[in-house]
């Protein structure tokens, strides 16, 4: 994706043991009526069907989060639209953590896509990708796959016939066109031809395969670079999780320090 491994710190989250320890002094901060009103949450739980069984461990989530954050001291977080209420619930652990014992953590801003681009709808016409649901397209899949996928995307489903007026709005073929593709008069020229008929859903799904697929290939392409050398892989991430522990560790000594907790220094 044009990430440098030599500029940008690349880790397992797993390997960085301070943001457990975070994750159980930012436990304090926050009540379980906050973390259930977390919009996101919420969403996920009714997505999930949880009801009322709902794992400790994804209530908490957002705390989680707000652990990768500030153990980094981020100042600028990088999120889509729906992310927003999590990100909020990290600069909130934030406020109260510097109001309680001073001014130790950084306060998060979000950088956000354009307008309309910040979820992008699953293939199935749902809110936005999920694994869970089985509606996602990864940088991974080859060409063919792509290709399936792209031509079983939900469009109009009163466009039966190629003649009939179709609907733009709630089209995820023309949602992705918006996102992806450049030409955005050829879009606007494809949205007017389906909106007066005479344009099938076939030929605006190839249309749009073909925008898809010049995106993914060269990403495609650097990942089976990538794949050839799979140690080279665990030796970049194991470089990157040890800068990262350097830099977590210290902000979890800070953090220690302010709540009284480093007792043998």
């Amino acid at each position: 994706m044009g990430l440098d491994p030599e500029k940008s710190t690349i880790y397992v989250q797993s390997q960085i043991p301070a943001l457990s320890e975070l994750n159980m002094y930012y436990l304090n901060l926050v009540t379980v009526s906050r973390l259930e009103r977390n919009p996101t949450v919420k969403s996920e739980i009714q997505q999930k069907n949880f009801n009322r069984s709902i794992p400790a461990g994804f209530l908490t989530y957002p705390v989680s989060q707000a652990c990768d954050i500030t153990a980094f001291k981020a100042e600028l977080v990088p999120v889509g639209d729906d992310q927003e209420p999590m990100l909020e619930q990290a600069r909130e652990i934030v406020r109260t953590f510097n109001s309680i014992y001073g001014d130790v953590l950084v306060e998060p801003e979000g950088v956000f896509p354009p307008k309309g681009q910040g979820r992008i709808p699953g293939l199935d016409g749902n809110a936005k990708m999920s694994k869970s649901l089985g509606n996602c397209i990864y940088l991974s899949d080859d060409e063919d796959t792509l290709r399936k996928k792209v031509m079983s995307m939900y469009t109009d489903p009163n466009h039966i016939h190629v003649e009939d007026p179709g609907q733009v709005e709630g089209n995820i073929v023309f949602t992705y066109l918006d996102i992806f593709d450049d030409d955005k008069e050829k879009v606007q020229e494809l949205k007017d031809h389906y909106r007066a008929g005479g344009l099938g859903d076939v030929k605006i799904k190839k249309y749009l395969f073909e925008v898809l697929n010049k995106e993914l290939t060269p990403i495609r392409e650097r990942r089976l670079e990538f794949a050839k050398d799979i140690p080279a892989v665990y030796d970049m991430l194991k470089h990157g999780s040890e800068k990262a522990n350097q830099v977590a560790n210290k902000t979890l000594h800070e953090v220690k320090e302010a709540m009284g907790l480093n007792y043998f220094e």
